[in-house]
């Protein structure tokens, strides 16, 4: 969901709320990757728990920095307090997947993040008016 607001703020030319100093990390996962991962995962597991995502996290202004890159265009970060329940870092332990589903993501963050901007202006119309 961050990656959304992100890209419809520095669109839409709003104000990027950013919790914290953006050192904090996360993994994300492209959305074909996840549906894929699932398909394979409603095959018999035997009810086994299986992480699905991504096991390369990157920093929040990372993140931010790439869409900026990638869009052409600045953020106007408004920055606010850390939330006292953030954790630092975190990211999906992918080795029962791979091992049991044989899957991983296929999907660069670079290149889901170009997905994902493509798409929102493909669709800008509609989707500038949903409340993130």
């Amino acid at each position: 969901m961050s990656i959304f607001r992100f890209i419809k703020w520095i669109t839409e030319g709003e104000p990027l709320i950013l919790y914290g100093d953006g050192t904090q990390k996360r993994d994300f996962t492209y959305i074909d990757d996840i549906a894929r991962g699932t398909i394979l995962a409603v095959k018999p597991t035997g009810y086994q728990i299986v992480n699905l995502g991504n096991d390369r996290p990157i920093t929040i202004i990372r993140l931010i920095s790439l869409i900026e890159e990638l869009l052409g265009k600045r953020a106007q970060i408004e920055r606010r307090p850390a939330h006292p329940a953030d954790v630092p870092a975190t990211w999906a332990s992918i080795d029962k997947a791979k091992k049991l589903l044989g899957w991983e993501p296929e999907i660069r963050l670079e290149q889901g993040v170009k997905l994902a901007i493509d798409w929102y202006l493909e669709n800008r119309e509609w989707a500038k008016k949903i409340q993130v």
